[in-house]
């Protein structure tokens, strides 16, 4: 807000030399300016405050030490982190600004000294959705000189993607060619991220106070003292999971399907877990108990001998290891690059050579462990220099299915069974399979909520609403309509939903016709592929009813996406550009743009993996 002479105590002149250097300042000299204003006032010496800046700063408790924190998150874990990174370093008397790389004014970044980055990846090493608009700005010719600026990059990945941490690397590559300068280097966090972020965390508050000139803060985060930025053992959360008891466990598709698409209903009763519409669940899966006896036999290995599973000394049985806490069923380059040095196969030697990159990608593809135990053996190694050499087990995201207002202290969730046929061998989803064939009421599985600010309704519950989500991705669309019915919204909505067959396989067909009945949901349209010669998608059904896809738009609707990435969700967002082309009379570029501030506006939406 800028100061007029009506709403402050100054005269014109003075307003117009306030308004023309406040927005100018820091966070930092707004805060020493504070401070010396605070001493000037009372009756410090004006000579004393402006040699002594630090001494009026402390005098009246003003921090002048800045860091700037930036995270691009698709499904929560960098914005968490970076939240509990904030926290942190307020605590050792740092001013911090926290933003989304979405939210943050991407010219700004002249004004910032330490810059923190914490970045995923999505899909095939693509930014998250939230860090468009910055990744964009940065690799332009836009992007500022930044000699002045120090700062470190965390990035969090995949490593069974050939590009693992690929928008973090990008980040850290960028900034150093525009000058910038490294607080600490770069670390990149594969699926089991805890401890090399703590490590990371404790690296750049080290180097934070060197160059500010302090010794090493006592309340800084250390490897010694916790594993995880995040964990909180007096609550449930990703590292310390809720054993939810399963309710139900329903087959939503009908006899002869293609799919098995199974409903389940989780009690959270005392657990205090709570979440919103567009949050995920995550659930830590348990690996075949046939597979991993069928790996043991392989190796030579007893089921029975003992390993380590943390520095603490703890130990349990190497089946028990890789059933509960190891993944088996996912192969990447840096395992095999492990296994080799303490496994030497000719064989395996030869497919890690530099000119055999094409068929060691090729090899991954619908292999396990099981498949390279066979391949390459005999072994000659023990079970505790096997396990140390593998992931640990990953929870697996669920996008939540139900309402907590609507369904209180339970959760539900839609899982589409995975199973496949590659190499001569039929071959199962972890989690998906486990849901399917070896959970049944009364169980319970380890859960916890992964908060999704990124997919979320309309504050203003009157503001329409479209949804696409073909599959599995209508999940979270049924858990935007049972709130909306909950708390009374009189917005307008609209759903696309695909599948292959109609009769077998329309998901919550009875819910969405009672909604349409009601007036919850406004418009339904479906789209079977297999029940028509030429198959037809939802991005069909939306060319089809373009022009009042259109007006919804213009209207000012909130667009929401949930599903496959790699086709469903890169399909529509070219049908969005068509229809934007079409009836708005737009370039493809200006199309483009357009869903770019849409996505910058949250009115653009996506849920996908």
């Amino acid at each position: 807000m800028q100061l007029k002479v009506i709403n402050s105590p100054f005269n014109e002149e003075q307003v117009e030399l306030l308004n023309r250097v406040l927005p100018s300042l820091s966070v930092g000299q707004q805060h020493w300016l504070s401070g010396y204003l605070t001493g000037y006032e009372s009756n410090t010496s004006t000579e004393v405050a402006l040699l002594n800046p630090t001494a009026v700063a402390a005098e009246t408790n003003h921090v002048t030490k800045e860091v700037t924190v930036l995270f691009g998150s698709q499904t929560g874990n960098c914005q968490v982190l970076s939240e509990d990174i904030s926290k942190r370093l307020e605590g050792q008397g740092y001013t911090v600004t926290l933003s989304s790389m979405n939210d943050f004014k991407a010219n700004d970044l002249k004004k910032v000294s330490y810059l923190l980055i914490l970045v995923s990846t999505q899909g095939e090493g693509d930014p998250p959705d939230t860090a468009l608009p910055f990744y964009e700005f940065l690799h332009s010719r836009r992007a500022p000189k930044l000699e002045e600026l120090q700062f470190s990059v965390l990035s969090l990945g995949d490593s069974s993607y050939e590009l693992f941490c690929q928008t973090g690397k990008q980040f850290d590559a960028r900034l150093e060619e525009l000058g910038a300068k490294r607080l600490s280097p770069r670390v990149d966090c594969d699926l089991d991220y805890d401890e090399p972020a703590a490590e990371w965390f404790e690296a750049v508050t080290q180097s934070l106070n060197e160059n500010m000139g302090e010794d090493d803060s006592p309340t800084s985060l250390t490897t010694s003292n916790t594993s995880s930025l995040t964990v909180e053992q007096s609550s449930y959360s990703r590292t310390n999971p809720y054993k939810a008891e399963v309710f139900e466990n329903l087959n939503l598709n009908g006899r002869g399907s293609n799919k098995e698409t199974r409903h389940l209903e989780l009690s959270l009763e005392g657990s205090n877990l709570a979440f919103e519409p567009g949050d995920s669940l995550g659930i830590y899966p348990e690996n075949d108990a046939i597979l991993v006896d069928s790996l043991i036999k392989e190796m030579g290995l007893n089921p029975e001998d003992s390993v380590p599973m943390n520095k603490n000394g703890d130990e349990r049985s190497l089946r028990d290891a890789l059933i509960n806490n190891y993944e088996i069923t996912v192969l990447t380059k840096p395992l095999l690059q492990k296994i080799s040095e303490i496994h030497p196969h000719k064989d395996l030697a030869e497919l890690l050579q530099p000119e055999n990159e094409q068929a060691l990608r090729q090899y991954f593809i619908g292999r396990d462990l099981l498949d390279l135990a066979r391949d390459f053996a005999p072994w000659e190694i023990t079970a505790s220099e096997f396990v140390k050499n593998l992931r640990k087990l990953p929870a697996r995201l669920y996008s939540i299915a139900s309402s907590y207002k609507a369904n209180p202290e339970e959760v539900h969730l839609t899982i589409g069974a995975v199973r496949y046929e590659a190499h001569g061998r039929n071959r199962n989803g972890v989690c998906s399979v486990q849901c399917s064939e070896r959970v049944e009421p009364g169980d319970t599985l380890s859960v916890y909520v992964q908060k999704n600010v990124n997919f979320k309704l309309p504050t203003d519950p009157n503001v329409p609403i479209i949804m696409i989500g073909p599959g599995t991705g209508v999940a979270p669309f049924r858990a935007f309509l049972e709130e909306r019915e909950e708390i009374g919204a009189q917005g307008k909505s609209w759903l696309f939903f695909g599948d292959q067959h109609y009769v077998t396989d329309f998901l919550y067909q009875i819910e969405w016709q009672r909604w349409l009945k009601s007036g919850v949901l406004t418009n339904m349209d479906v789209a079977f592929s297999r029940d028509t010669e030429n198959k037809v998608y939802v991005q069909h059904r939306m060319i089809e009813k373009r022009k009042e896809l259109y007006q919804w738009l213009i209207e000012g609707a909130y667009v929401y996406i949930c599903g496959d990435e790699k086709h469903m969700a890169n399909d529509v967002h070219a049908t969005l550009i068509a229809i934007l082309e079409q009836e708005g009379a737009m370039e493809a570029e200006e199309a483009a743009d357009f869903l770019t501030e849409l996505q910058q506006e949250k009115r653009y939406q996506r849920d996908v993996y």
